[in-house]
């Protein structure tokens, strides 16, 4: 490593006098021979990192303050707290006790197939032990989406990055600069999920085993070779491409439930319950008995974001039509057959991945159970959109051993229920069932706090609803009708005391439209819940709302929700989600009533409430029930700059009212947090890590025997997105920002504008960004071989 520059040292810290305290120990090695460093280590289970924004933690406790590539020094509690200073590092930052290390690649060649390779943007990871073994097993990865800078036609690509260089040529060996079928397929290809053998080295560290029979790819167009069994005109469709993987195989999935018996077998394609490739696979979930449960989420295709389908239904649940220019009408990919929970064994490859419809159609962001012996199976799900739902499944049948197999069989046969929320804090599942009664969202309701401080609503505060003809004078059947304050009083009436069979001819209809189908019997809208997880010691449901703010599809509930910033005082409330927990008024999770209260609101913690952190996105628990998460801050909001080829600064301005969005800058890259889930310091939010520029840091998983956490998995997706590639561009801005005690303060705030990461650590500084899974160890075991 470089030895750092006092420039450098003074972009932390400016002139202070920490700077002179720090400066003779900035050429150490960590672990190296300064006693006050060990002695600091020594004190603590591990030193949080110093992030550009303060968060209370760094009151009480030594922080860990990012200097270069493995370098950096230490804070004293309180020292410092509002940095003058910060710049971000291109690389994953841990604390100092810990390593971080690459596990696998977008592009690395692991398959037996050696033209094929592990898919783009990392997303939810599951670890399957072979025979219990921990330091052997299956790694479970999802891919959701792609993104500049595999190639400059990915869908949301700016057109001045036009003839920068992109990463399909300098990874792949691939052109995928034209918008045709070869480009779209192998778009396709590059989302769902992997499946990669690893092992744990002499060194601790888990690596793939390349080749393995089982490794694999499950992906968008996995069985596309059965269109040459269609009539409607895709027959020929079978493949895009020359290479052995880019032609039709018969790995196709199947569809269980309601919606495969009774809207499926309607399909214009065909097939019946036979379906082509699942993708856009964001987060999921891992079963007792060992399979893994991938959520697909933004399926929804479009002229813009063309990787998708058709996510408008008519009363039967079949799609309205192909969206043209999507990839759904590329491949004649039926709308109806995405957006559900899909089931996979990755240690059997001749289990035929399953689509459960009794799950619901939505945007899925991931999954969570409870499964007990003698209960019915129960499992939690949120959908990602604003205004989205929280839903709850419960089984028909019972669990008789967790770890059976034969469990995966309750996922095809039980109830689908939506959350309504209370103010008073306690709440009802209501089932998605045709004799239900409606009682939808009404605007002027659920906008209430925003009409009565701010005098109106963000998108008029909107609800969707299923559009039929002769309701609220339209002439059609299929896709939303948008409810607002503009048309409350004339069209509300139509969509009253009805049944969701006056709407839709099946269940299956009903479970394949959900989203609209939750308003119209008052499930509460939502800030886009984007994890779920059950505690291990309390049985709580803990919920990530990532982003309270209204947007096209629906408004969140502002009755329970910030879904602005209401007042012009610099440290009002935020909207920027926040971790929720539900209690079930029976532990069995059975109930249809439910308490809820609020664990961590997000916002700035000088902020009203807030706790020092925004959009929280993915949580896992470790052995000891710890809460762990992961932001998800949008990457043209980052430090708060756009994206492109020259990133303009967004205004940040503490006095601004509404949506105030860009106020999320002041947080900078996206990072892992841990909290104390019970106890007198839970929800206290202590920073663990931070990711390269323009990332998401997705997935958690512990890989753990049951009593102790080896090692955490964590995926890195998207590095350098949207941006020209490298990060030997620094951006550089003023930033105003809240300290803890709600007083404003200037931070200057530089940043790469692009990535070379993981390259850059890997000994070649200017090569191509790439979405990665890492593993994070710590370097000497506590006594007790916890994590933390």
């Amino acid at each position: 490593m470089s030895k750092l520059t006092r420039r450098q040292l003074l972009i932390f810290f400016g002139s202070s006098a920490a700077a002179t305290v720090l400066a003779p120990k900035i050429d150490s090695k960590l672990f190296g021979s300064n006693p006050e460093i060990a002695r600091a280590q020594a004190s603590m289970t591990f030193t949080p990192v110093k992030l550009a924004s303060p968060v209370p933690a760094y009151k009480t406790m030594t922080s860990y303050v990012p200097l270069g590539i493995e370098q950096g020094s230490l804070l004293a509690a309180s020292q410092d707290l509002n940095l003058s200073q910060y710049a971000y590092l291109d690389d994953v930052v841990v604390p100092p006790e810990y390593e971080r290390y690459v596990i696998v690649r977008w592009g690395d060649r692991v398959f037996p197939d050696r033209e094929e390779y592990f898919g783009y943007n990392c997303d939810y990871t599951g670890f399957v032990p072979i025979n219990g073994n921990i330091n052997d097993g299956y790694l479970w990865v999802n891919h959701e989406y792609v993104s500049y800078p595999i190639s400059i036609v990915a869908p949301g690509t700016s057109e001045d990055l036009a003839g920068l260089p992109t990463t399909d040529r300098l990874v792949l060996g691939l052109d995928l600069s034209q918008k045709n079928r070869f480009t779209l397929g192998e778009f396709l290809y590059n989302v769902g999920g992997s499946v990669v053998r690893i092992g744990k080295g002499a060194d601790g560290r888990y690596t793939p085993a390349a080749g393995d029979r089982l490794n694999r790819r499950i992906h968008g167009l996995s069985g596309l070779g059965i269109n040459s069994q269609r009539s409607d005109g895709y027959q020929s469709v079978t493949s895009w491409g020359a290479s052995n993987y880019q032609r039709g195989d018969n790995n196709y999935l199947e569809g269980t439930g309601p919606a495969a018996r009774e809207v499926f077998s309607l399909s214009s394609d065909g097939l019946g319950d036979r379906i082509i490739g699942t993708a856009y696979n964001c987060s999921g979930g891992t079963t007792p008995w060992g399979t893994i449960l991938t959520a697909e989420e933004n399926f929804q295709g479009s002229e813009a974001f063309f990787v998708g389908v058709q996510e408008a239904v008519l009363p039967n649940g079949t799609q309205t039509g192909y969206v043209e220019g999507t990839t759904g009408a590329e491949f004649g990919l039926v709308g109806e057959k995405y957006g559900w929970m899909v089931e996979i064994d990755p240690a059997d490859p001749n289990f035929r991945p399953k689509k459960h419809t009794a799950l619901g159609r939505f945007r899925h962001e991931n999954i969570t159970f409870r499964v007990s012996a003698g209960s019915p199976l129960v499992a939690y799900m949120g959908d990602d959109r604003r205004g989205g739902h929280t839903y709850k499944y419960v089984s028909n049948g019972t669990v008789s051993n967790p770890t059976d197999k034969n469990n995966s069989q309750l996922f095809e046969d039980g109830t689908l229920y939506v959350a309504q929320f209370d103010r008073n804090k306690t709440g009802r599942w209501i089932p998605l069932l045709r004799t239900t009664p409606t009682n939808p969202n009404v605007p002027s309701q659920i906008a209430e706090a925003e009409l009565n401080t701010l005098g109106e609503a963000q998108r008029d505060g909107r609800v969707r609803l299923p559009k039929r003809n002769g309701i609220a004078g339209e002439t059609e059947d299929g896709g939303s009708f948008v409810l607002d304050l503009t048309n409350q009083q004339s069209a509300l009436g139509d969509y009253e005391n009805k049944s969701l069979a006056d709407f839709y001819t099946s269940q299956g209809a009903v479970l394949t439209d959900a989203f609209l189908a939750s308003n119209l019997i008052g499930g509460t809208p939502t800030a886009r819940p984007e994890d779920l997880e059950v505690s291990p010691i309390t049985g709580e449901v803990f919920i990530a709302y990532t982003d309270s703010a209204p947007g096209g599809d629906g408004y969140p509930d502002s009755r329970i929700f910030a879904v602005a910033k209401y007042f012009e005082a610099a440290d009002a409330i935020q909207q920027f989600g926040g971790l929720y927990k539900i209690m079930e008024d029976t532990p069995d999770g059975t109930s249809n009533t439910f308490r809820w209260e609020r664990f961590a609101k997000g916002g700035e913690a000088g902020s009203d409430e807030g706790s020092g952190f925004a959009n929280v996105d993915n949580l896992a628990f470790d052995s000891q029930a710890n809460v762990w998460g992961v932001t998800d801050m949008s990457t043209s909001r980052q430090n708060g700059f756009r994206t492109g080829r020259n990133p303009e600064p967004r205004e940040i301005d503490h006095s601004e009212t509404g949506s105030a969005d860009a106020l999320v800058g002041v947080f900078g890259n996206n990072w892992v947090f841990f909290s104390p889930s019970t106890g007198g310091n839970a929800g206290e939010i202590i920073p663990f890590a931070y990711g390269p520029p323009r990332c998401e840091i997705t997935g958690p998983t512990f890989i753990s025997d049951g009593f102790r956490d080896d090692t955490l998995i964590l995926a890195v997706q998207h590095p350098g997105e949207d941006v020209p590639l490298g990060n030997e561009v620094e951006l550089a801005r003023s930033i105003e920002m809240l300290d803890l005690d709600g007083n404003l303060f200037e931070q200057t705030r530089i940043v790469p504008r692009g990535s070379n990461w993981p390259s850059n650590i890997e000994g070649n500084p200017d090569g191509a960004c790439r979405p990665s899974v890492i593993g994070v160890r710590r370097r000497q075991p506590l006594p007790n071989g916890q994590f933390v």
